[in-house]
C-alpha cells in the first residue's frame, strides 16, 4: 500500500476509487467505505484521502492506521494537514481542483454525514449533482449502527475515554490496541515486582483511563495473554506515561520486539499505594482476577458453539 503525507501540491494520480473522511479509527463505519473503495476501483486504484490539524489525537496513531488500511486491502493512504488552502477552498473547487484534475476519480464514496469545503457547506446531495457535472459516481454510504446508536469516531473515543473496552471494541471491528517496540522500563519490575514489557505510545495517540486491563499481546506470531497498566506509576513516583503488561507464561526477553496490546476489559483504575508491598499485593491480585475473567470468556465462548481460539486460548497456569 502507498501512503502520501500532502505537505504541498497534491500528485497526480491514475484512475481512483475515493473515499473522503476523517478515519481517526476505522471503526465500522468506516470499514464500510474503504470496502466500497476497493469494491469501486475497477482498473484503477482505492484511497482514502483525510484530513487532520497538526497537534491532534486521534483513535489509532498514524502508523496503525497505515496497518489497518493496508489489511483492508487499500491501495493508497492519503493524509492531508488541514491547511488554509484547503480549509477555505469552496465545495465545487475541491471536487474539481482536487478529486477531478489530481486525483482522477472515477467514484467518490462518503457517508451520509460527511461534509466538506468552506465552512462544510458541502453535502453528499451536492457531491451526487458535481459527480454528473465532472464525470464521477458518487456513492453515498448509510450510516453503520450499533443497537440505534449511529457508529461515529466521536461515540468510540467516549467509550474509550470510559474505559469500556468491550463496546470499544465492538465499534471498532477489533480490540482497541496500541502497538509500538518493547522499550526497557526503569527495572524496578523485574527487581521487586513482576516481569513486564514496555511500550511507549506516542504523543498523538489516545488512550483507555489510567488503570489495568486484562490484554491479549501479540509478538508476530505469538500471543501472550496478561495484564496491562496504563498510566505514570505515582507509587514509584513515576511522571510519564507508559504502558506495561506482565505477560501469562512467558519468561523471555522481548526487548526490542515489535508488539500489539489489544485492550480486553477494564480491570480496575491506577491508584497510589503507600508501600511497594501493597502495590505487589495488588498486582497479583490483578494478575489472578485477570486469569479468572480469561476463564469466563473462555467458558462463554465455548457454551455458545464459537471457536474458543477466536478470543482465547486454554487459561494460563490453570
Amino acid at each position: 500500500m502507498d501512503y502520501l503525507r500532502i505537505e504541498g501540491d497534491f500528485p497526480i494520480f491514475g484512475k481512483s476509487a475515493v473515499t473522503l473522511g476523517k478515519f481517526d479509527g476505522l471503526h465500522r463505519g468506516h470499514r464500510k467505505l474503504v470496502q466500497a473503495a476497493t469494491e469501486e476501483k475497477k482498473n484503477g486504484s482505492s484511497a482514502v484521502m483525510t484530513a487532520f490539524t497538526l497537534g491532534e489525537q486521534f483513535i489509532f496513531s498514524r502508523e496503525e492506521r497505515r496497518a489497518l488500511a493496508e489489511e483492508m486491502g487499500l491501495d493508497c493512504l492519503i493524509e492531508c494537514p488541514l491547511n488554509e488552502r484547503i480549509r477555505h477552498m469552496e465545495p465545487e473547487a475541491f471536487v474539481q481542483e482536487i478529486l477531478v484534475k489530481r486525483l482522477h476519480a472515477a467514484c467518490v464514496i462518503v457517508g451520509e454525514d460527511y461534509r466538506f469545503g468552506y465552512q462544510r457547506t458541502g453535502t453528499p446531495g451536492l457531491l451526487s449533482v458535481l459527480g454528473e457535472k465532472y464525470g464521477f459516481l458518487a456513492r453515498i454510504i448509510p450510516s453503520e449502527m450499533e443497537g440505534n446508536q449511529k457508529i461515529s469516531s466521536s461515540l468510540v473515543k467516549r467509550e474509550l475515554g470510559r474505559g469500556n473496552m468491550e463496546l470499544t471494541g465492538k465499534l471498532l471491528g477489533t480490540p482497541f490496541f496500541l502497538s509500538g517496540t518493547v522499550v526497557h522500563g526503569r527495572g524496578l519490575g523485574h527487581r521487586a515486582l513482576l516481569p513486564t514489557t514496555n511500550l511507549l505510545p506516542p504523543a498523538e495517540k489516545l488512550m483507555p483511563p489510567y488503570g489495568v486491563y486484562l490484554t491479549r499481546n501479540h509478538f508476530e506470531e505469538e500471543i501472550y495473554y496478561g495484564i496491562t497498566n496504563v498510566g505514570v506509576k505515582p507509587t514509584v513516583d513515576g511522571d510519564a506515561l507508559g504502558v506495561e503488561s506482565y505477560l501469562y507464561e512467558c519468561s523471555r526477553d522481548l526487548y526490542g520486539r515489535r508488539s500489539k496490546v489489544e485492550f480486553l476489559h477494564y480491570l480496575r483504575p491506577e491508584k497510589k499505594f503507600d508501600s511497594l508491598d501493597a502495590l505487589k499485593a495488588q498486582l497479583c491480585s490483578d494478575v489472578e482476577k485477570g486469569r479468572e475473567l480469561l476463564q469466563t470468556r473462555t467458558n462463554a465462548l465455548l457454551q455458545s458453539g464459537g471457536p474458543a481460539d477466536a478470543e482465547t486460548t486454554s487459561v494460563p497456569g490453570r
